[in-house]
């Protein structure tokens, strides 16, 4: 069976995203944004995917398959080949958009001698009374071994007695971009640029005769999720302050360094030759998310959340669950309503109790100070947080102790295993009210990611779910799930199940089809189970976001979308006989999700629900304007734009007119 490489697969994506940045018809600031993203993204994955390919490949090789060892050597290759020439592309693409900012009266010097004179008894200035305030300069002679901080930006100063010095550059702690105006033109100065004007502060001893950009990405990945003993929590906070420490996994520098002292580098690093790329005179430009432009017409236009015109109205939440279920959708439709969930259990004084689960919490959440104060208004509040969430686990663990001291029940990670899931459920004395989500409760990641949201008191629905909250917090064992699909309790057995029976209504010679919208398409059973439907018969659709294992052939395409939002939420769509089946989740078809994860889909049981999905689905799939086919090489093949659908507009539109309040 052909299967595509994971990592190559998620390469692909991250080019689709740089795509974005070469749209002209997107507006200008939002290009630059979407070169912060493929920045941050790759950033990510050097620090995560290939530290993790690295680790397996230095395993001790009677440890494990030589042929292991092999293919891990061959696909570090191809992933440095492949991201070689991506970032080939990214310097055009980025050095177009400078140019064209430029030209509009914004100007991202991307030289010292760009800086007009005018501003250098201001910059001077800030660097005296500011940015000196952080330098550590190190004499590289002086070190046996450098220790250089995970992602930090550094300097590389050289001067003409050969002596080498390290500087490091306070973006940090300062912000990576000064601003500035000089009459009707704006600079934006990068403070790499403002220290090297100053260098002759710094070493007043020396002739300077080059300053380099270097930055070192080290393996960020913590090795917890098979632990089983002793405080987890206190483990997990050992392992972040230990990810500064993680192995190197790349090592990015300035192409005009000289060889003598990037030779020196690699030694005091203790690098090896594939942890060393080429780089351009700037890194972490991830940081072109500070740089701001008062002109609307570079952005994307404001766009106001839509209004559900019956919770809108109603003085309850609560009260609107019980006449009718609320199929929600976020951004489009407004959060807010999510969040007086929550404050209206917190106060209503016929609610009992309070389950939730927490995957990433935003950093100010209103959902966490909700539930604190339903601690302290009597409620029994108990929180599942998962506190493995990469790169989120201090903000999860700060959050668990602040609502811990609140008296809100805080359960942590199941060992082996983490929960993924998004849902919520309030008691009453006679009724529960139950939220099943495709996203993160963060109102924050609302905002930008596309997901799906459902309100509803179904009594089988919520008694399945507090089964499984009885089951995450007492390890109480469930009776089998008839609604819900939970992974770790037959999931993977249940989709099965659901194509196999497509299969036979397509050799029935009955009409059959499968749509399955998910950010990642990896686990190996289903890509079977797909390429044997359309095979079969099946009309088989796949919108698929980001990784995606299976091969695209004839019969079997696959769409990729990336706009304006962050499309993420999961759906699954099964014929049925013409009575069709659909679910929502936040399961995607990847192994960690289905095997080492608690998840849970959801079924829509409302036909209007199920059309409003189905009308969704459809622009989707039609999208040809932000919408490209995933090719049987892996490229990301544009359509001929004879429709022109984007469909995040046309749901925007869509979901605008249904739900206007006349």
């Amino acid at each position: 069976m052909k299967l595509f490489d994971r990592d190559l697969s998620w390469l692909s994506f991250n080019y689709r995203v740089l795509m974005e940045a070469m749209d002209d018809s997107v507006p200008l600031l939002e290009r630059l944004r979407f070169i912060a993203i493929y920045s941050s993204n790759l950033d990510e994955f050097f620090r995560v995917r290939v530290a993790n390919i690295r680790n397996i490949k230095q395993i001790d090789k009677k440890k494990i398959n030589k042929r292991v060892d092999f293919d891990a050597k061959l696909l570090l290759e191809d992933i440095h080949r492949e991201v070689s020439h991506q970032l080939g592309e990214y310097g055009k693409v980025l050095k177009g958009i400078i140019q064209e900012f430029s030209t509009k009266g914004y100007h991202i010097c991307t030289k010292v001698d760009e800086i007009p004179q005018s501003l250098h008894p201001q910059l001077l200035h800030y660097f005296k009374t500011k940015i000196a305030a952080y330098l550590k300069p190190i004499d590289l002679a002086s070190r046996e071994e450098l220790f250089l901080d995970n992602q930090a930006i550094y300097l590389v100063v050289t001067v003409e007695s050969g002596k080498i010095f390290i500087l490091n550059i306070p973006s940090n702690e300062l912000g990576r971009f000064s601003n500035y105006r000089v009459g009707d033109d704006h600079y934006h100065l990068f403070i790499d640029d403002i220290i090297r004007l100053h260098l002759d502060l710094v070493f007043p001893d020396f002739k300077i005769t080059g300053s380099y950009s270097i930055k070192l990405n080290k393996d960020a990945d913590l090795q917890i999720d098979d632990e089983f003993e002793g405080n987890l929590v206190r483990k997990i906070e050992k392992q972040i302050q230990k990810r500064n420490l993680g192995i190197p996994s790349r090592f990015l520098y300035d192409a005009a360094m000289d060889d003598k002292s990037l030779s020196i580098l690699a030694e005091k690093l203790q690098l090896s030759p594939e942890d060393m790329i080429t780089g351009g005179r700037y890194h972490n430009l991830n940081d072109f998310f500070e740089i701001q432009v008062s002109n609307p017409a570079f952005s994307y236009d404001n766009r106001s959340s839509i209004i559900v015109p019956d919770l809108q109205k109603s003085p309850s939440v609560f009260r609107c669950i019980e006449m009718q279920d609320f199929l929600l959708h976020f951004p489009y439709q407004s959060y807010d309503y999510i969040l007086q969930f929550f404050n209206e259990a917190a106060i209503d004084p016929d609610v009992e109790e309070i389950n939730v689960t927490f995957y990433r919490m935003a950093k100010n959440s209103m959902i966490g100070e909700a539930l604190i104060s339903a601690a302290k208004n009597g409620k029994k509040v108990a929180v599942f947080m998962e506190v493995k969430a990469r790169f989120d686990e201090k903000n999860n663990l700060d959050w668990a102790q602040k609502m811990k001291d609140a008296g809100v029940k805080i359960i942590y990670s199941l060992p082996g295993l983490k929960v993924h899931a998004k849902v919520a459920l309030v008691k009453k004395k006679d009724k529960m009210y139950g939220f099943f989500g495709t996203g993160n409760l963060n109102e924050k990641t609302s905002e930008i990611y596309c997901d799906h949201g459902l309100l509803t008191t179904h009594e089988a629905m919520t008694q399945e779910l507090s089964n499984l909250f009885q089951h995450l917090l007492t390890k109480y064992t469930p009776p089998s799930f008839g609604h819900l699909i939970v992974s770790q309790f037959g999931a993977l057995e249940q989709f099965h199940s659901k194509i196999d029976r497509e299969i036979r209504m397509a050799e029935a010679g009955k009409e059959a089809r499968i749509i399955v919208k998910v950010n990642n398409l990896q686990e190996v059973s289903l890509i079977e189970k797909l390429y044997e439907a359309s095979k079969k018969g099946v009309d088989v659709k796949l919108i698929v976001r980001s990784i995606c294992c299976l091969v695209p052939n004839k019969n079997l395409q696959v769409k990729r979308i990336v706009d304006r939002y962050l499309e993420h939420g999961r759906v699954f769509y099964f014929h049925n006989d013409d009575n069709p089946e659909i679910y929502l989740g936040s399961a995607d078809w990847m192994n960690r999700n289905l095997h080492r994860r608690i998840e849970v889909c959801y079924p829509i049981y409302s036909d209007a629900m199920k059309q409003e999905i189905l009308t969704i689905l459809k622009f989707q799939w039609q999208d040809d304007i932000k919408g490209v086919w995933l090719s049987q090489k892996m490229k990301n093949k544009r359509p001929k734009a004879d429709r022109n659908i984007r469909a995040q507009e046309e749901t925007y539109n869509y979901l605008l007119n249904k739900d206007k309040v006349t």
